[in-house]
């Protein structure tokens, strides 16, 4: 590690930086921004609304909470949420996946910007792999969305959206902290008149942890990469072009041997808007996101995959009253899959899928009544024509009450990963089926006068032909005729003169109808809490989760983890904070690895401090 990265020299820095001047300066806090019911989100209908009017279960992870550890990774930031399950072999670079709700991960949709970034080689996405640095917030919209995104979204969403730049600033940050982790990060951004550009440049290095709970050898993870995004937002029209690169390398743990690999993700999307008129908007996109995973000379089957998904959609809004718009699109999406023969005995692939999606969505908003009614045809090379429908409805009963349910449809096309039978690529069914599903959704929201707010849902999911795999089957993917997800939540949120706190309780049943057996890798009872203080100038919050035990080969125990976060703003350019992840240093399982008859374990503490100077 260079030594300008070292936990001692950051100390100092950060001495240094609070011999500045501490006065109260109310006019120039952070920007940073909670999540409110009149936050605006656009995950769950394609548009801007505000997140009260939704007719579904949506939450939102915003600047703040992304912004208090820049070398917390995204798995570990969606354990926070409770109604869903992140399983991780390991700590940091090891492969990782979340279920919202008890779907399988393969059902949950992972977007960047409006890009599907899920990964047609794998079931999922390599989520551990992406960066936060250039993000705003994380939507995260639970319940199926097949007519608004097409496959993958019977459990849900979950979308990356990046910062827009408000004004000029140069910023630097930097955290370091124990097993030699440490991120820097370097952001410029220009904006005036509503032109902007921005420039992202991160490094990321940590000895690691160990992975297997038998195996005293730890796995180190690097990476660094730079978002980079130029663009224009009028009244009349926007424009954006934006590029991301993430690169490194991980160790992993397979066979009762330490191998690693290399990866590289990139991102690039070009956005438009135009305002025909007052009423009718024209969007577009261009998007293509790559995907490489090499482990040549690092691992006992090497290989290099990589993955191509180019998309384009196209969609006009038309406002025909002013209570009531209609949305129109149509949706390109060409996926390309391969695998590089690395040595004698193994054998390559070659995969290409295109899909062509049609949709249709009406939304109805006046008087505390919220509608939302869509229609979706998809067609798709490998697996034919798939329609999928929803229903869902809003009423604000009273200024404080509101109610909504909603139904739906939703399908999930197989992967390459899932079908090929190549000699040294396991699990492969070439007769798997589509999944099918639909789901049936109740919620309410109130609103106390002692600045209460407390929410619950509860639903149900029936999936024909789910997609599974086990040890039993020697990982060899296969359809489950019938499985169905049962649950519920219940959260509050409260505020009052700087004091905070919100918590979340998730029940989740995920059957087998055939066996009524719990699928794996899910746990029935989550629950999260986080409490704290924050003035703007100071602050101090902490975390904890709680997760009750799965079933797998061997059954997971549960856990219950805490994380704890403080901050001092110096002055309106100088910030520094301090983190405890695994406050207890509790080593719990996440999995089982039946090669070795052993567990995968999660990370440790970590402590860690950093500071931001900006100019």
């Amino acid at each position: 590690m260079s030594n300008i990265f070292q936990p001692t020299r950051l100390v100092g820095a950060i001495a240094i930086a609070m011999g500045f001047s501490s006065t109260t300066f109310a006019q120039d806090q952070s920007n940073d921004k909670t999540a409110t019911l009149d936050t605006i989100v656009v995950t769950a209908s394609r548009t801007e609304e505000k997140l009260k009017n939704v007719p579904a279960r949506i939450s939102v992870i915003d600047e703040k909470n992304l912004s208090q550890s820049p070398i917390k990774t995204l798995p570990q930031i969606l354990t926070q949420e409770a109604s869903l399950n992140v399983k991780q072999t390991g700590g940091y670079g090891q492969t990782a996946s979340v279920s919202i709700r008890g779907a399988n991960p393969s059902q949950t949709l992972f977007l960047q910007d409006g890009m599907r970034s899920n990964t047609a080689t794998v079931t999922g996405t390599n989520l551990h792999l992406f960066d936060l640095t250039d993000i705003e917030r994380i939507e995260v919209l639970k319940g199926a969305a097949s007519v608004q995104y097409g496959t993958d979204a019977i459990g849900g969403v979950i979308q990356l959206i990046s910062k827009i730049p408000q004004k000029n600033q140069i910023f630097t940050t930097i955290e370091a902290g124990e097993k030699n982790t440490y991120k820097s990060i370097l952001g410029i951004d220009l904006a005036q008149d509503g032109y902007y550009a921005q420039l992202r440049g991160q490094r990321f290095e940590t000895d690691g942890d160990k992975i297997i709970s038998n195996e005293e050898r730890k796995a180190s993870y690097d990476q660094k990469g730079y978002a980079a995004k130029v663009g224009v937002e009028q009244e009349q029209y926007a424009f954006s072009a934006e590029a991301k690169e993430n690169k490194g390398h991980g160790d992993f743990f397979s066979y009762g041997a330490a191998q690693g690999y290399d990866f590289v993700n990139r991102l690039y999307n070009v956005k438009a808007r135009i305002n025909l008129n007052n009423n009718v908007i024209l969007n577009t996109r261009l998007s293509q996101f790559d995907d490489q995973y090499n482990s040549v000379g690092q691992a006992a089957f090497p290989s290099i995959l990589k993955t191509k998904q180019q998309e384009v959609d196209a969609n006009i809004q038309w406002k025909f009253t002013p209570s009531q718009n209609i949305l129109a699109g149509i949706e390109y999406n060409d996926t390309t899959a391969k695998k590089v023969v690395a040595y004698i005995g193994d054998s390559t692939f070659n995969d290409h899928n295109e899909t062509i999606g049609y949709y249709l969505q009406h939304q109805y908003q006046e008087d505390g009544i919220s509608t939302q009614a869509g229609l979706r045809v998809e067609d798709n090379q490998q697996f034919g024509t798939h329609t999928v429908g929803q229903l869902a409805g809003r009423f604000q009963i009273t200024p404080q009450t509101s109610i909504y349910a909603n139904v739906g449809t939703a399908f999930k096309a197989p992967v390459v990963g899932q079908l090929i039978t190549e000699p040294s690529w396991w699990g492969g069914n070439p007769d798997l089926k589509p999944e099918e599903s639909v789901s049936y959704e109740l919620g309410f929201d109130q609103q106390l006068n002692t600045g209460l707010q407390v929410y619950g849902s509860v639903y149900q999911t029936k999936i024909d032909n789910l997609q599974v795999s086990s040890a039993k089957t020697g990982y060899k993917y296969y359809n489950i005729d019938k499985a169905t997800l049962t649950g519920t939540e219940l959260g509050f949120k409260w505020s009052l003169n700087h004091w905070f706190i919100n918590g979340e309780y998730a029940y989740i049943r995920p059957k087998n109808d055939k066996t009524d057996q719990d699928l794996p890798n899910r746990s029935r009872q989550n629950f999260s809490l986080s409490t704290g203080w924050d003035n703007g100038i100071y602050g101090l919050s902490t975390v904890m989760e709680a997760k009750g035990k799965s079933k797998d080969l061997q059954n997971i125990a549960g856990h219950v983890s805490l994380d704890i976060n403080a901050y001092w703003q110096i002055t309106p350019n100088i910030k520094t904070f301090s983190n405890i992840s695994n406050l207890t240093n509790t080593i719990y399982p996440t999995a089982w690895n039946n090669e070795v008859k052993s567990y995968y374990i999660a990370s440790g503490r970590l402590a860690s401090m950093g500071v931001t100077f900006r100019y």
